[in-house]
């Protein structure tokens, strides 16, 4: 009787295989990997893949984008909320090509996403046939990983191989490029889930005595001050951040992308760090004597001039991406390793504080900031709307719930000043690239990714027309996503800094727009426009109380801008209000 026992339980750890297409074996990998929407525009070197995932679909709900950069943006903002590998899939040449600012996108902003691309027949390769482009090539500068499939039974390991590599420790786009004969060719297909590659680290071993060291020079200051970034929401340290600065009582500022790891309103949360962040954070950045750094990487954008940036403290850095410690900004101590685990180890050996006067210069600069900026954005007497009075308005109507996804401009920076996140995975931008046209894909991933949450596209009318086509994708899934579109006639940004910085020469920045609301009613999207302040309210309100998708226009200020400011290569300090 044992000795059978023993029979089956070795039976049991033999991987059947089964005779399978290199295609079917894709769809299978993704089944593997939990996939169950992926989005995608199909063309010839990826058909085969297509013609298996027809039959699969009732497991895997492919999205049909109207271009493919939509499909990267839309998985990106699937992987931004749900904290999920996003998937984009798309055929060869342009195909291929067009994913690419998505896929940079990724890279900079540590977004988890496979990118699957068809490619023409391996005896093909180097011969530039139609629609061949070397997609390795091309996108190796901007994936985590990139690999191509030339005979169908790589693709298992490979794929495998990709998720991993996407997910694990700092996260990042992976391009998987298999050729049409590799999608046709049979094998014998079984499927292993990666658990580790040989000579990739993606989880450094915490130091401990780095962590004493750290604990030690925040005991010990008397102006200690927090940046924080993304890292918190990608290591799901939200709770174990917070414990830690109201323990030490740590003032704690946000960049663009860690926005909503603790909520707005939290009595520690000092608000943005940045080129248009708040006044006193960025100030009293080149005050303190220690700056802990937590799941950010120093961008210039952040620091300003790095001459000037934070030279009379010590800074820590807690970081799990080697690459990034001492490449802008020197540290004194680093401490490798995730995020939620470094706290963790961090948390016991604090001490109690509350550093109440250190606190006090920050309310006292928020007060000129509020006199100075904030009341005039958010509550305006001259007559024509601000962005700032829009977002108060979604905030008061969606009780600071809603996921926040905004394009690049000037109504990105409002949005990321002013909405309320009380939620974390709530704001979701193009923060590293920058990238116009990101947040209407990228709001329909989301959307997917959280249906019962409010997804609010906030959104430029520059910006808007870059990925304006994937209203169509709208129209086509029904996800009900809320659009605003901030119309100023103007590329906002550029505009305020030609009127700052080059006397007022708009080149170029002047922008005829068509009738938004009627392009969105021609795809069956209920739309409204906005010009007077009285009807702001009612507007937002039937928004945001749709069911279905719905587009709202606002008219506001051509020549607003957003203050506070500080000039390309300025110190932190120097910040203007005005």
């Amino acid at each position: 009787m044992k000795e059978l026992q023993t029979i089956e339980r070795e039976a049991t750890k033999v991987k059947t295989t089964e005779r399978i297409s290199g295609s079917e074996a894709v769809v299978r990998c993704l089944l593997e990997e939990g996939v169950d929407i992926l989005y995608g525009y199909p063309g010839g070197a990826i058909m085969p893949v297509y013609d298996e995932l027809y039959k699969y679909q009732d497991k895997i709900h492919h999205v049909l984008t109207r271009h493919e950069q939509g499909a990267t943006h839309a998985a990106q903002g699937y992987a931004r909320i749900s904290g999920k590998v996003g998937v984009a899939i798309a055929t060869s040449g342009p195909g291929a090509t067009n994913l690419i600012t998505g896929i940079a996108d990724a890279q900079i902003d540590s977004t988890p996403m496979v990118c699957i691309t068809g490619q023409v027949g391996s005896h093909l390769l180097g011969t530039d046939a139609f629609q061949e482009t070397d997609i390795v090539g091309i996108s190796t500068p901007v994936t985590k990983w990139n690999h191509q499939i030339t005979k169908a039974s790589e693709i298992p390991e490979v794929l495998a191989k990709a998720f991993y590599i996407a997910r694990s420790g700092r996260p990042g786009p992976v391009l998987i490029d298999i050729t049409k004969d590799a999608q046709f060719e049979e094998f014998d297909f079984k499927y292993e889930k990666c658990k580790g590659v040989r000579s990739y680290n993606p989880l450094p071993k915490i130091d401990l005595s780095s962590v004493k060291k750290a604990a030690e020079l925040i005991n010990n200051a008397k102006k200690p001050l927090v940046v924080w970034g993304q890292g918190i929401i990608l290591g799901e340290a939200e709770e174990e951040f917070k414990q830690v600065i109201e323990k030490a009582g740590l003032p704690s500022a946000w960049t663009i992308l860690g926005a909503s790891g603790i909520p707005t309103s939290h009595s520690l949360n000092v608000g943005m760090v940045g080129m248009h962040g708040n006044y006193a954070p960025n100030v009293l950045t080149n005050e303190c004597d220690v700056l802990i750094a937590i799941g950010m990487r120093f961008d210039d954008r952040v620091t300003g001039n790095l001459n000037t940036y934070a030279k009379q403290a010590k800074v820590i850095h807690f970081e799990i991406d080697p690459a990034e410690i001492d490449k802008n900004v020197k540290t004194d101590v680093a401490v490798l390793g995730d995020a939620k685990e470094s706290l963790r180890v961090l948390l016991p050996l604090l001490n109690e504080n509350s550093h109440q006067e250190w606190h006090q210069k920050f309310k006292d600069l928020y007060k000129i900031e509020h006199e100075k900026v904030i009341n005039n954005d958010l509550n305006p007497t001259k007559e024509g709307l601000t962005m700032g009075e829009v977002l108060k308005e979604i905030n008061k109507q969606s009780q600071g719930k809603a996921a926040i996804v905004s394009d690049v401009g000037q109504h990105q920076m409002i949005a990321c000043r002013y909405a309320d996140f009380n939620t974390t995975r709530s704001n979701i931008t193009s923060g590293g690239l920058g990238t116009m046209g990101f947040a209407l894909p990228a709001a329909i991933g989301a959307k997917m990714a959280a249906p019962t949450r409010d997804v609010v596209a906030v959104i430029g009318d520059g910006g808007y027309q870059m990925t304006i086509q994937e209203l169509g994708t709208i129209f086509q899934t029904k996800v009900p996503v809320k659009i605003v579109v901030l119309n100023n006639d103007f590329l906002g940004m550029v505009r305020q800094w030609q009127q700052l910085f080059f006397d007022k020469r708009y080149a170029s920045t002047e922008i005829l727009n068509p009738n938004f609301v009627a392009i969105a009613e021609g795809y069956h999207i209920k739309a409204k426009k906005v010009t007077k302040r009285e009807d702001l309210a009612s507007a937002v309100k039937e928004m945001m109380d749709a069911k279905e998708a719905y587009f709202l226009e606002v008219s506001v200020e051509k020549e607003d801008n957003v203050f506070p400011m500080i000039p390309t290569g300025a110190s932190v300090s120097d910040i203007r209000l005005s």
